[in-house]
């Protein structure tokens, strides 16, 4: 499908406890948005905003990937783009987002730039690049947009198994990548930066503990499968001075191998 300008753009927002039309306007949104406020009560909510409309659902649940599955079950434009409420968009990203898919009409999906601290930079687009089984790894959701009805077709949703406030801790956003190359989808990494991450305490990083390893391992077994033993040894070669201080990389290896055979 070739897709026209001019195209709407919809920002899906997970958030925890944020009033929605302050957060509207602290993320610098110039489209619609959903946004899924994860609180202590039930409602729904729409209003105008001077460059688009918002939805707002507050729910009790909790967990990343529920929020981000509700925000996309409600999503009705032609492009989707996924954040989190510490994202800061540069201006005119509906512009920007348009005229991207416009250049690039056989990407099913788009993974943008957003700059972040370098402690927590796990990619940079320093060219255009297509998304493969070997590299789909290290995108946050933040990055991620895609065609609605592309999305729809290929019937993919975020893992409730994965990510702040889930069972295991990240990792819903690399799992959801893998569903949409499963299902033939395009996608496509550009070096276009569509805004900026402000620093907060993460809602599930403590450290490089036990349950990190071990999670991370469970991970691993979704992601590469007869492969993630390998993986989880070339993860640990590549980081293993920052992240075997406290636990060494003998017992970080063990941890992440306890991991991916829990799930076989």
């Amino acid at each position: 499908m070739v897709l026209q300008s001019p195209l709407k753009v919809q920002v899906l927002v997970s958030t925890v406890d944020k009033d929605a039309a302050r957060l509207y306007k602290k993320m610098n949104i110039d489209t619609d948005a959903v946004i899924v406020n994860q609180c202590d009560k039930y409602a729904y909510k729409e209003f105008e905003q001077t460059h688009g409309s918002v939805k707002c659902f507050n729910m009790k649940e909790r967990g990343v990937g529920l929020s981000r599955n509700t925000a996309l079950l409600h999503a009705e434009t032609d492009i989707c783009l996924f954040s989190d409420e510490d994202i800061i968009f540069t201006e005119g990203l509906q512009n920007t987002v348009r005229e991207t898919y416009i250049k690039y009409p056989e990407a099913d999906m788009i993974l943008f730039n957003v700059k972040v601290s370098p402690a927590r930079r796990t990619y940079w687009n320093e060219k255009v690049k297509r998304i493969r089984w070997y590299n789909y790894g290290r995108y946050p959701a933040y990055s991620i947009s895609g065609k609605l009805d592309s999305l729809r077709r290929a019937n993919v949703h975020f893992s409730l198994l994965f990510g702040g406030g889930a069972k295991y801790s990240n990792g819903e956003d690399s799992l959801f990548l893998r569903d949409c190359l499963k299902s033939g989808l395009k996608i496509y990494a550009v070096p276009v930066c569509i805004g900026e991450e402000i620093e907060r305490e993460s809602t599930w990083f403590r450290g490089y503990t036990e349950k990190f390893f071990t999670d991370r391992g469970v991970l691993y077994h979704y992601l590469y499968g007869k492969l993630s033993l390998i993986f989880a040894l070339r993860f640990l070669l590549k980081n293993k001075k920052e992240m075997c201080v406290e636990i060494p990389f003998k017992e970080a290896y063990a941890l992440m191998k306890e991991g991916i055979r829990s799930q076989r």
